[in-house]
């Protein structure tokens, strides 16, 4: 087996998982108050780039690893939404 195919799968699951503490942060504390949701919306953007070129370059690792991380910032973006303090009207 190619080493670089191992190198690439071990990044792959670093960055892939790598939101998955925040996000059971945020469910444990039920707070968002820390966590900047532009960060989020900018790196959902970047994911996005990735799983394109992925496709294009049809890498399989590249391409997966891509959209599942894009499938645990949608939940880490659907979580600030919820959790997010309601500003109560006067």
């Amino acid at each position: 087996m190619d080493p670089w195919l191992i190198v690439g799968g071990i990044a792959a699951m670093l960055t892939t998982f790598g939101f998955v503490p925040q996000i059971h942060k945020m469910v444990r504390t039920r707070s968002v108050d820390d966590v900047s949701p532009l960060t989020f919306v900018q790196f959902m953007a970047g994911v996005s780039l990735w799983t394109l070129y992925g496709a294009h370059i049809g890498d399989m690792i590249v391409l997966l690893a891509n959209i599942v991380t894009l499938g645990t910032l949608v939940v880490a973006v659907s979580l600030h939404f919820y959790l997010r303090p309601r500003k109560e009207s006067d």
